[in-house]
């Protein structure tokens, strides 16, 4: 996985006018917690932040106020509804070598029996439990040739060494679909209704 480095900034000021004035300076309330330790409220530069979190479950180095170093992961993003900015992070904090549990998104590869079925995805994250410096990005798992009414379970989905469940091994993460029948229009069925009874009138 990638390790990005971020400069954080503690923060002193609190509340929603303050949080406002941060973003306004293109930073990013953060909250970094865990280890039994008192939360920590700091400051992260926003656009570095944002690409930072485009990768899943991405393992931030932050550089804290010049003084120490702190390792953590995204554990809540808040972003604004409309506009999809960042409004809030919550980090949590980790160790080299520590296990966590996270949740890595479920990718798919190959193409379905021919029908025109449809493959859901049940589960789009897959829970499971990793190192902290070596959590996978995603988990590819392969639908080729599946037919209607089959499906993969978690116990089905290789994982790379070092890499557990954290869900019963038993859930249905994808699925296929029978294809639904396409059902002619209401006026289609009138309009062939009154041609056959013209047909027999004839």
């Amino acid at each position: 996985m990638s390790e990005v480095k971020l400069t954080a900034e503690t923060r002193k000021e609190f509340g929603k006018g303050a949080a406002r004035r941060i973003r306004r300076d293109n930073k990013v309330p953060v909250v970094l917690y865990g280890h039994g330790a008192q939360p920590v409220h700091l400051t992260l530069p926003g656009h570095d932040l944002l690409l930072a979190l485009r990768t899943p479950n991405v393992l931030i180095s932050l550089d804290i106020d010049g003084k120490s170093n702190e390792l953590a992961i995204p554990k809540s993003v808040q972003r604004d509804p409309l506009k999809g900015f960042l409004e809030h992070v919550d980090l949590l904090l980790v160790k080299r070598g520590e296990k966590v549990n996270v949740e890595i998104p479920v990718q798919t590869e190959g193409e379905l029996a021919p029908g025109g079925n449809l493959l859901e995805h049940v589960l789009n994250a897959l829970p499971v439990e990793a190192e902290a410096t070596h959590i996978p990005e995603a988990v590819t798992v392969s639908v080729e040739g599946l037919e209607a009414g089959a499906s993969i379970h978690a116990k089905d989905i290789t994982l790379p060494n070092g890499v557990t469940l954290a869900v019963d091994e038993d859930a249905v993460v994808l699925q296929v679909l029978a294809a639904q029948a396409e059902e002619a229009p209401e006026g289609e069925e009138a309009a062939a209704g009154e041609g056959a009874e013209a047909s027999a009138e004839a």
